[in-house]
């Protein structure tokens, strides 16, 4: 149900203006598509790379196509969405920039959420057993884990500056689910988030770098 939405998506939900036009890339079975749809009024649609996620979707008659972020978005035209979001996708892309660049392209405004490799307990653990560490985001064995990518808070923000986006809100999300926003990431924020959510536009005075 819409309702029960964990509370990283709803903070998602709430970036979206009543009445959008919304493309959610990696929608998995539609639980943020539906929501938008009934309490924002969104014309959502999705793309998913899975087909039990796909058919999870379409039975629930919601417009979703099979589709892969690294090879399916170039086919979108420019500024076809206002918002697309790529929710706890970007680290298993296998050329990241490139999907945040095409993201950018499509989208008016982009939102990204990603599990933070920079949270203590990942840190900690890493430190503490020499080993891959697990969390409730990050729960697959190294030999298993479709996360090919990890980054940190740190190092997000440095791939908005390669593709010339402009930062335009960012919400640190704890183990816990508690989000607090935050006006610059920041060593704490890399800290002590196990998540993060951007807001993202493509900044005209920055252009992106090579």
């Amino acid at each position: 149900m819409p309702n029960s939405l964990r509370k990283e998506l709803l903070r998602i939900a709430d970036m979206v203006p009543t009445g959008s036009r919304v493309l959610d890339v990696g929608c998995g079975h539609g639980e943020l598509i539906e929501h938008l749809k009934l309490i924002k009024g969104a014309d959502a649609r999705g793309i998913e790379l899975s087909q039990s996620g796909v058919n999870a979707c379409v039975a629930k008659g919601l417009p979703v196509v099979q589709g892969d972020a690294d090879a399916d978005l170039k086919d979108y035209p420019a500024g076809s969405f206002d918002i697309a979001i790529l929710s706890q996708t970007i680290q298993a892309t296998r050329h990241p920039k490139i999907v945040l660049d095409e993201l950018l392209r499509i989208g008016r405004r982009v939102i990204v959420s990603f599990p933070n490799f920079g949270f203590w307990k990942v840190r900690a653990r890493l430190f503490l057993t020499g080993r891959m560490p697990k969390t409730g985001l990050l729960s697959h064995d190294w030999y298993e884990t479709p996360n090919i990518h990890l980054c940190t808070i740190a190092d997000f923000v440095m791939l908005t500056e390669h593709v010339g986006a402009r930062i335009d809100s960012a919400l640190a999300v704890s183990d816990s689910g508690d989000v607090k926003e935050v006006v610059s990431p920041g060593y704490w924020d890399n800290l002590a988030a196990e998540s993060a959510i951007f807001l993202l536009s493509r900044d005209a005075s920055r252009p992106a770098q090579a």
